[in-house]
């Protein structure tokens, strides 16, 4: 699998010659409205076995070898050239499919409005394939322990029709927001955590789901030890019913990291307790703060790289978001929000308004910028295939468990394609 980063003058048909492919393939694989219609700095993933690699100043056969874990030996032996002649900047080097580790992968699915919308039962049956976790968001749990369903149409058929697990999603969520008094309740209080238990091991058990997950959050500071008890007891009885138990974890890069979001989920507990954490390492860029990437690569590896000094790799799975953010400038406190896009969306947004788009390479992610009809100026951050392989990159360096997606509903065609292309994904059914 190649990707290619458009520029000017490009076609796709240039493009599809470039790399031996056809124009269809490639509109076929990135979902292309308009193949006519290219973005100067859209990223388009060029479906062909292997990739090729064109040499760079300071390039040699030797680390060119290395960055693709292959030898320099084999390499000038599939190219047909002499390992011992230096290489010309430009030239093309043909690297073949190498492959990949195997991973989880899990897709929260949340459907608002008290029904399932035929997007998110298209999303469910065109991307379960890739998933070892299906994760229907969520199940809220009321003030006696009791809880509340979400609905689930047919997710439970989808996820075993394509061997994937059912997750249980348990949060502490209430009228809409995640509430630190329901939380402290829930952690606190026997009564309340065995009833809870109770309802979630039967419908655990009547449904067909696999993993218990936990997402509770904004818990009160002091709660911090009551959540790690409860998580204990919780693990042994879901233990005995035969069920995995996981968590979801703010993005720490400490143990001492103050805020409410982060100073009750314990890293280290967590990572001895349950079977898997998910890291929710997104929204640093996010709907009501000022413009930047969703989830910038720089600040991602931070969080892992404190989780790894708290529990194992392979108990983490890398939290990655299926979307971006359309601000508008200048940003205020307390104004605006910005709007969600899907990279195709993001995509679109800057085709129609005739804009470039750029590429932040230590957040790893692009962005642009545009005037509306009405004059006002706008900021996108979003993801692409690039973005997306920096953070496949990541899970491969750091040998993470796995990565898990909020949530489908969102096109994003070029994740799936990479996901494949990098992966083999495990399923638990």
């Amino acid at each position: 699998m190649q990707i290619h980063v458009v520029k000017q003058g490009d076609s796709l048909y240039s493009i599809a010659n470039t790399y031996g492919s056809s124009y269809q393939a490639i509109a076929d694989a990135n979902e292309l409205d308009n193949p006519n219609q290219l973005v100067i700095g859209q990223s388009v993933v060029i479906p062909i076995i292997g990739q090729f690699y064109f040499v760079q100043p300071g390039d040699s056969l030797y680390s060119i070898a290395q960055k693709f874990g292959i030898s320099y030996q084999r390499l000038a032996e599939i190219n047909n050239i002499d390992p011992n002649t230096p290489l010309s900047v430009g030239f093309r080097l043909y690297i073949p499919e190498l492959p990949g580790p195997t991973i989880e992968s899990n897709a929260y699915i949340e459907p608002l409005g008290g029904s399932v919308s035929d997007t998110l039962v298209n999303a469910a049956q065109k991307n379960a394939p890739f998933l070892t976790y299906l994760a229907p968001f969520s199940y809220q749990v009321n003030r006696d322990g009791s809880l509340i369903a979400p609905p689930l149409d047919n997710f439970a058929t989808i996820a075993a029709n394509n061997n994937a697990a059912l997750m249980l999603v348990v949060t502490n969520l209430e009228e809409g927001e995640f509430s630190a008094e329901l939380g402290s309740l829930i952690v606190t209080d026997e009564n309340v955590q065995n009833k809870l238990l109770d309802e979630v091991i039967q419908t655990a058990q009547s449904v067909g789901f696999g993993d218990v997950h936990f997402d509770l959050e904004f818990l009160p500071p002091e709660d911090k030890e009551a959540y790690n008890t409860f998580l204990r007891k919780a693990k042994k009885r879901l233990s005995e019913a035969g069920l995995l138990m996981s968590t979801a974890l703010a993005p720490k890069t400490s143990a001492e990291q103050e805020g409410a979001w982060y100073e009750a989920h314990d890293y280290a507990a967590h990572g001895e307790i349950a079977d898997f954490v998910v890291l929710m390492t997104y929204e640093w860029g996010y709907s009501g703060g000022p413009a930047r990437a969703v989830s910038p690569l720089d600040q991602v590896r931070k969080v892992v790289e404190y989780a790894l000094t708290e529990m194992p790799a392979n108990k983490i799975m890398l939290g990655q978001n299926l979307y971006g953010y359309d601000w508008t400038l200048p940003y205020e406190p307390g104004g605006e929000y910005a709007k969600a896009v899907s990279p195709q969306q993001a995509i679109l947004l800057a085709r129609d308004n005739n804009v470039a788009i750029e590429y932040d390479q230590t957040a790893q992610a692009p962005f642009f910028f545009y005037t509306d009809t009405e004059g006002n100026r706008h900021e996108v951050w979003f993801e692409d295939a690039r973005s997306i392989q920096a953070k496949f990159d990541l899970i491969k360096e750091l040998n993470l468990r796995g990565i898990s997606y909020w949530k489908l509903g969102l096109a994003f065609p070029q994740n799936w394609l990479l996901l494949e292309d990098n992966f083999t994904i495990k399923k638990r059914v």
